[in-house]
Formats: structure tokens, sequence, C-alpha cells
């Protein structure tokens, strides 16, 4: 028995197939599914049902598979209590972003922190808010990235990151351009471009503006996106308005930077915070990942202005 061979039973006991396990570990099904025999052969016991579709783990293989699952973290922090002792920062991170933050900050805070820390291996994932709470109680997330406060949030340890300004996205540059700042009231809330249900920042503008029916799209098309580049591109082509995140302007080109506009003060914000449902071995890495990135953006946003011309507006 061996490390590995207890990694492939939990791989084939998530994955409940053992060509979608292989793959995640790396290694052809045949080693796999060898290994796996040749442990169930050793402790004389049967973890998998292979006759079923999709496999199925015996009663007694979920017992093992638990157990299998605290002797992997024993293992883990080990290995990272045997990297704070030689001072270097490494081991293994789960991580969820939700999407309006992960696009802005995956290729350059977080890739900046990864080449600076290469002992740190990371697994990132986009994910709702609702899906990184579930992963986060479940253990397949160490740490989740996400716009709070959230409602439950006595449930989690939560680290702030940064307050983001969030902006109007307006195809009536024109128009816009008239006033200064766009009062919410005043919008033309029919030609509004929306995020899918279940996004903070689709609920965060809901709260700002009174949002009804978008008359710009035809009548038999259904559409919600689930990116904001997808909206700045309904936009362009279609028309309208939408809401951005103040980080998302770093992405537009100098074209699409004049159709970005304020709204009226108090500026509406969001705020960004690391959560993490308890303290683990991999505590450091989330500690100097929230630092790294709070570090990189407080200075760079809008909110460092002055503090008291912004309201914060809830993700739910």
């Amino acid at each position: 028995m061996n490390i590995q061979q207890l990694e492939y039973l939990i791989a084939v006991d998530k994955y409940k197939h053992f060509g979608k396990a292989a793959q995640a570990c790396f290694i052809t099904q045949p080693t796999l599914s060898a290994m796996i025999q040749k442990f169930e052969d050793e402790l004389d016991v049967k973890v998998f049902d292979r006759t079923t579709h999709p496999i199925r783990t015996t009663d007694v293989g979920l017992q093992i598979i638990d157990q299998a699952k605290v002797i992997i973290e024993g293992v883990n922090e080990l290995k990272n209590k045997a990297n704070l002792l030689n001072n270097i920062l490494g081991g293994t991170i789960n991580l969820g972003i939700i999407p309006t933050v992960s696009s802005f900050i995956l290729p350059t805070e977080i890739f900046h922190f990864l080449e600076e820390n290469p002992k740190i291996l990371m697994n990132v994932k986009e994910m709702t808010t609702e899906n990184i709470i579930k992963a986060l109680k479940s253990g397949e997330l160490d740490a989740g990235i996400i716009s709070t406060p959230y409602d439950n949030a006595n449930e989690f340890y939560q680290d702030f990151l940064f307050n983001e300004e969030l902006m109007i996205y307006s195809s009536d540059t024109e128009a816009n351009k008239k006033n200064s700042f766009i009062v919410p009231d005043e919008l033309n809330v029919e030609k509004v471009w929306l995020l899918e249900e279940g996004n903070c920042l689709r609920n965060q503008f809901e709260n700002i503006c009174h949002l009804k029916e978008n008359r710009l799209k035809p009548k038999n098309l259904e559409f919600l996106a689930s990116n904001i580049q997808t909206l700045v591109h309904m936009v362009d082509k279609v028309g309208g308005i939408s809401i951005l995140p103040e980080l998302a302007l770093n992405q537009l080109s100098e074209e699409q930077k004049s159709k970005v506009f304020r709204f009226k003060k108090p500026f509406p914000y969001r705020e960004i915070s690391i959560i993490y449902y308890k303290p683990t071995f991999k505590q450091k890495i989330i500690d100097e990942l929230g630092a790294f990135i709070k570090n990189s953006l407080t200075t760079k946003l809008n909110f460092n202005e002055n503090s008291k011309d912004f309201v914060s507006i809830k993700p739910q």
C-alpha cells in the first residue's frame, strides 16, 4: 500500500469512472486499475463495484475512502510543516473564484504570485458564490474569492481583499458626455444587458437600478450572459448599457474606455474577500495570497480617492 494508491482511490470515488480518474491522475487507465486491484487484494476488501455504470463505491469502500482522505490530509500537512520549517512557501491549494473577478485577477495578480512562489501548486476554478460555498463545506476547495458581505458569513473565516467601483458601460456616449456622472434613476433600464441568474454582480446591478425587460433583443430571444466580456460585446454590437466592475477597464481598448461612465456620487462599489471554511495547514498560503492581492490592488482602484464618496452595494 502507498500514498499514490490512496490518491487513485479518492479519484475513482470522485469521478465514478476509471478513465476519467486516470486522466485526472495523469496515468493510463490500465495502470490505475491495476494499482487499485492490488490495493483491494492486499487488504482483502472490495472498494468499488465495477459492474455498475457509473461505478459504485461499496459500503466498505466508503469507509476506506474516508480514511484515505484523512491520511492524504495528514501527509499534506506534514509536507507543509516541512516547508514552513525550511522557510519555503509551498504546497497545493484549491481555489474557487467568482467569474466576474477571476478573469481580471487571474492573469495578473495570481500569475505574479505564483511566479514569485514556484513551490505552490494552485488549482483554480471559476464558480458561482453558491457553488464556492458548497465546495468549501465539502472540502473540494480550500478557499474562495467572492463578493462580500455574505449572508452566512459567520460560517466562514473572511479576509478583506479590495473594494472595486461599479460603473456603467454604455453605447450612448454622446448623451452621457453631457453629464459628468450618471444618475441611476435616469438610466434607460429597458436597454440593459444582464448576467445570468445567481451572479452576484447581477444582483448588485438590480440593487442600484430597477431593471425591466431589455427591448433591444428580439422578442423570441432569451439571453443572459455568463461573463463580462459578453456583455461588453453586446453593448458594442447592439447598443444599450451594462454594469462594469472597475478592474475590467484594464482589458478594454481606448475606444471602449470612452463608453465607461461613473454613477453620480455616492459611487457604488463592491467588496471582494477571500473566505475559507476553517484554518488549515494551508493557512500560510491563503494569508500570503490574500496579502499579495490586497497590496497589489489597493492603491490602483478608485475607492482610495475618498472613501466617503462611495457606497457599498451588497451582492445579495
